[in-house]
């Protein structure tokens, strides 16, 4: 039937146009965005997954700053560990020397100033072992912890340990010097028992550390992990949107075309009154 109020050819030709439009305009916002679900609308379920995703991400990011401050510190500690057993070192030295009766005073004195010095340095180094405000080896401080998951409910512990003068593992006084033979004979064993109790100290921070370190390669692993799965659920395949549009654009030009055929249907009733 020809007829100048209905063309359903037109309708139809206006309705696959319509919905070529749509899925065009849909693909160019994947290929702008590079994502196939950028919001909720594109798919609900996918959307709400990939955020809680996220979420974790970001709660390990705050892990893994909370591994670095705590590892940091430690790794201070440590170093300073071993500053100070090198002193201690020397200063058994010191001591075995001092302890030769045949010495002369001028000689013990001697001795005995590179001794206190290197005293005092161990005080020195104890005070500046800080890293963000966290001192292990001054006795200010029992324990440090670092978050260990992403709810914020485990953590790893750092145990501190005095390595200052008269403290527990370091039993040379502040005042304690060298100056007789006796004093010098008598810090010969204070010197190796703070150094044993030294060792065993620095033994357990690099351990601490070492725990630290391999906690965070794993949350490293395990963010990246989980960046990955984000992307494979709402990334767009960039090859096949490209593809898809190539397509589209042809089918709305088509579609442009068809939508004028049918346009021109009415104009043949004019046929019919010539």
């Amino acid at each position: 039937m020809l007829s100048v109020n209905t063309n359903y050819g037109a309708l139809v030709a206006l309705e696959n146009l319509n919905a070529t439009g749509k899925a065009l305009t849909d693909t160019q916002n994947r290929i702008n965005t590079g994502l196939k679900v950028a919001g909720p609308k594109d798919d609900g379920a996918v959307y709400a997954i990939a955020q809680s995703m996220r979420s974790d991400v970001a709660s390990l990011n705050s892990v893994q700053n909370s591994l670095d401050r705590a590892t940091s510190a430690a790794d201070v500690a440590v170093a300073a560990g071993q500053s100070i057993s090198d002193l201690l070192t020397e200063m058994k030295a010191k001591a075995l020397a001092a302890s030769d009766k045949s010495l002369d005073q001028a000689s013990r004195d001697a001795y005995n100033a590179d001794f206190t010095s290197l005293r005092d340095q161990i005080a020195n180094i104890v005070s500046n072992a800080s890293f963000n405000g966290i001192n292990l080896i001054d006795g200010s401080t029992a324990t440090v912890q670092a978050l260990a998951n992403a709810k914020g409910d485990a953590f790893l512990t750092v145990t501190a340990h005095d390595l200052s003068l008269g403290g527990s593992n370091i039993s040379i006084g502040t005042t304690d010097t060298i100056s007789s033979a006796s004093n010098a004979s008598a810090m010969i064993t204070t010197v190796e028992d703070s150094m044993n109790a030294l060792n065993l100290a620095l033994a357990q921070l690099g351990t601490d550390s070492k725990k630290l370190g391999i906690h965070k390669d794993f949350i490293t692993k395990l963010s990246d992990s989980l960046q990955n799965g984000i992307g494979n659920l709402v990334d767009a395949d960039m090859a096949t949107e490209s593809a898809q549009l190539q397509a589209l654009q042809t089918k709305q030009q088509l579609g442009i075309q068809s939508l004028a055929i049918a346009n021109q249907a009415p104009s043949a009733v004019l046929a019919l009154f010539r």
